[in-house]
Parts: C-alpha cells; structure tokens; sequence
C-alpha cells in the first residue's frame, strides 16, 4: 500500500512539473515572438542582419523569434550644445567657437529640436545605426553654424539680428538633415559669448545711442512746448485786440464811475470852481 501511494505521488509531482515547463516554455515562445512598440516610437526589425522594409507601428506585434526589434524614438527630442559643464550632450564644455566677419572669435550655447522621420527608420539603421545624432545631427549642426556666423560682423550678433541668425542656420540645416531622414524642428540660440573688449565696446556704443535718442526726443518736447506758447500769445493776443477794439470813452466812463464803491479810499472832486474835495468814509 505504502508503495503504491508512493508511485501515485511521485506521479502527482511528475506531473505537476511538466505543466511548469510547458508554461514556462510557452510563456518563454510567447515572449520571443511578440514585442510592443511604445507610443512615438518605430520598430526596426532585424532577422539575423537581414533589416526588414516595413517598419513596426506603436503597438503589440507577432514576430519571429529570430527577429530583433530596435525601438526608435520618433518623438522631439533636444540636442544641446553649451559651455556650461554638464548641461549639454558631452560631459565638460561643448560649447561652439566659430569666427565671424571680422575674423573675430564668439562661443555660441545653442539648443536645437529636431526629430525621426518615421517612414525613414529603417534606412537609418541599416545605413548609420542607431547612433545617428552623433554621425549626422552633431557634426551638421556645428558645421552650418561657423557657416552662417562667418557671414556675420560680431555686433551683429549682438543686437536684435541674432533672431536672423538663428532663422539663417535653420533654412541652411534643415535640407542637409533632412536628406538623411532627420526632421529639424527648431534652432535656438541661448547665448554668444563676445570678446570682452568688443562686449563693452558694443555696450558703450548702445548707450551712446540711446542717449542720442534721448536728446532727440528731448528736443522734439521743448518743440512742441514752444508751438504750444506761441499759439498761446497768439490767442491771448487776438483777444486783446478784440477788446481794444470794442473799448469807448463813454464805456471807460462809466466802468469807472460804476466801481467806485469797490474801493477803501476814493477822493470826489466835484466839478466846477467852487467845488469843495471830499473823502468817502474808511469802513
């Protein structure tokens, strides 16, 4: 008997163990021939180096379990270049020196957006690798930028043509890039480091401007003061012609006849030879 239970167990566990191993090798098929692709992002299918042409959608997908799936972003993403240790893509400063007109030396900190074209995935895995920003997106940037600065006199990167500048880089980056399947989104100048001699040269001459300005605008208000005086004169003028103009002896007469009561002390003289002066009563 005891035997018996003994080979119904050892039948029990037996069994017991290859439902484990067939889960555990169904779970094991199911997981090499599926994958999920993340939202923005492409799937790159690559069967013992052979890249397939259709590129895998965000989603869940069957595939063969000899096929690799590399996930590339399609999202915008951020490639920075700045003399601050640390912010940008390469440790330590990666800032960009380029010369301008002049032949004068600027450092420029710069951002720029750009991103995957989908459809173009494949093709830039099969021909760059996946490591494309550092192959193509870099070493354009960096290159259009000395491009379009040394067309540039180093002032000019200082007043309100950077804008142009930032908009000159971008019209010159953009076809390069997208040639090799990069959309560029946006190029953003963060800052240009000047000589600091010609920084405060520039910063000199700005103000000198600005209070040229100032003095115009002064002028132009004493101007218009003195237009608003002589039109002043003018009116106060007409007026007292008007008024003299309308003015009688009888009228003088009697004006000052009628106002003789206003006053603290009035001498009547009476008329004629025998008249005899008289002083109006002080209040």
């Amino acid at each position: 008997m005891k035997k018996l239970i003994g080979n119904k167990n050892a039948s029990a566990e037996g069994a017991a163990a290859l439902i484990i191993c067939t889960i555990v090798v169904a779970v094991l098929v199911f997981l090499t021939c599926t994958t999920v692709v993340p939202a923005g992002h492409v799937g790159v299918v690559d069967v013992l180096g052979n890249v397939e042409d259709t590129e895998l959608q965000p989603g869940f997908h069957f595939k063969s379990p000899l096929a690799g799936i590399h996930k590339m972003s399609t999202q915008t993403q951020a490639y920075t270049m700045s003399f601050v240790p640390d912010e940008g893509e390469k440790q330590g400063s990666d800032v960009i020196s380029a010369l301008t007109k002049e032949g004068l030396t600027v450092d420029i900190d710069i951002t720029v957006w750009y991103k995957l074209t989908p459809a173009y995935a494949n093709e830039m895995y099969k021909t760059i690798g996946e490591n494309y920003v550092g192959v193509i997106v870099r070493p354009q940037v960096r290159t259009i930028i000395r491009e379009v600065v040394a067309g540039y006199e180093a002032k000019q990167l200082y007043s309100e043509e950077r804008q142009q500048v930032a908009i000159d880089i971008s019209e010159e980056l953009s076809p390069v890039l997208n040639d090799r399947g990069v959309i560029l989104e946006r190029v953003l100048l963060r800052h240009i480091q000047l000589p600091g001699q010609l920084t405060k040269a520039i910063e000199e001459k700005l103000t000198a401007e600005q209070n040229i300005e100032k003095r115009k605008f002064e002028v132009q208000v004493e101007e218009q003061e003195k237009q608003r005086k002589i039109i002043e004169a003018e009116g106060i003028a007409s007026a007292n012609e008007i008024i003299a103009e309308s003015l009688s002896t009888e009228y003088l007469t009697w004006y000052w006849i009628e106002n003789l009561d206003s006053h603290e002390s009035v001498l009547y003289v009476p008329v004629g030879s025998g008249g005899v002066p008289l002083f109006k009563e002080l209040k």
